[in-house]
C-alpha cells in the first residue's frame, strides 16, 4: 500500500506542477512577487498531497524565531520538500540552487522569474563570488536568502558534511542573522527515490544566530544547533512513525 500511495504522490506532484506552472503563466509577465505567491500555492498543494495520499502530516515550529527584515535562512537539507518550505516560511525567498534546475519545465521558468540564486556546485572561487554578489544584491532588496549548507542532500542519521565556503562567505557579505532551519523531513520522503512513508515531517525554525560572527564562531554554532534540533527531530519523528506503521 505504501508503493500505491507513494507512485500517487509522485503523479500528484509532477501533476499539479504542470497544472500550476500552466495556470500561472501570466504572472511571468507581471511584477515577481505575484509568482512567489504561485510558487508559495502550490507548496500547500505539496502539503495537501502528503496528507490526503500518503497520511504524512507536516508541521511548521518556531516562526516567534523569524526576525524583522532580511536574514540567512540556513536548512537542513534532507529531501526535495525543503526547498519548497522556505516560501511558506518566508515572505520573498531567495533560494541557492544548483543551475541544473534551471533546464527544468515549469520549475527553472519560475526560478528565473523570481530571480533565485543559480551557482553551479563544481564551480570555483567565480562562482563562489558571483554567489555572493548575487546574495547581497537579494537581501539588499529585503529578501531573505536561503541556503542548504550542507550544499547536498543528506539522508537522517548520516555524518554531517558541512560545506563552510558558501555559507561563511554570505554571512560575513551580508551581515545579517542566520536563522537555522532543523528537521526530519527523510524519515519519510528520501532524498531519492519515489517511497513516501507515513509519519511526520517536522521544520523547526531555532534562535537566530547573530549577525556579524568570523567562520570560526558561525560554523561550530550552526552545524550544533542544527545537528542537535535535527537528531531530537528523528526521534520524535521516528515514534510517530512506529505508531502510523503499528
Amino acid at each position: 500500500m505504501t508503493a500505491l500511495r507513494s507512485y500517487l504522490f509522485v503523479a500528484w506532484l509532477y501533476g499539479w506542477m504542470a497544472i500550476c506552472g500552466i495556470l500561472y503563466l501570466p504572472t511571468l509577465v507581471l511584477p515577481r512577487k505575484v509568482a512567489q505567491r504561485a510558487i508559495r500555492l502550490y507548496a500547500q498543494i505539496i502539503r495537501v498531497g502528503l496528507k490526503l495520499i500518503c497520511n504524512i502530516e507536516t508541521e511548521i515550529r518556531g516562526r516567534e524565531h523569524l526576525p524583522e527584515g532580511p536574514y540567512i535562512y540556513a536548512g537542513k537539507h534532507h529531501c526535495m520538500l525543503d526547498i519548497f518550505i522556505p516560501f511558506i516560511v518566508c515572505d520573498d525567498p531567495a533560494i541557492i540552487m544548483k543551475q541544473e534546475l534551471l533546464f527544468y519545465p515549469f520549475l527553472g521558468w519560475y526560478a528565473l522569474k523570481t530571480h533565485m540564486i543559480p551557482i553551479d556546485r563544481a564551480g570555483t572561487a567565480k562562482t563562489l563570488k558571483k554567489m555572493v554578489a548575487s546574495a547581497k544584491d537579494r537581501a539588499g532588496k529585503g529578501r531573505t536568502v536561503v541556503i542548504f549548507p550542507e550544499g547536498t542532500r543528506t539522508a537522517p542519521y548520516s555524518a554531517p558534511a558541512y560545506q563552510p565556503a558558501g555559507i561563511s562567505a554570505i554571512n560575513k557579505a551580508l551581515e545579517l542573522p542566520v536563522v537555522p532551519v532543523a528537521t526530519n523531513a527523510g524519515l519519510c520522503w528520501r532524498g531519492r527515490g519515489t517511497r513516501r512513508t507515513p509519519g511526520k515531517i517536522i521544520y523547526e525554525i531555532l534562535p537566530a544566530i547573530p549577525a556579524g560572527l568570523d567562520r570560526k564562531a558561525l560554523m561550530p554554532r550552526l552545524e550544533t544547533a542544527l545537528e542537535t534540533a535535527s537528531n531530537r527531530l528523528l526521534e520524535e519523528g521516528a515514534a510517530v512513525q512506529k505508531e502510523k506503521l503499528g
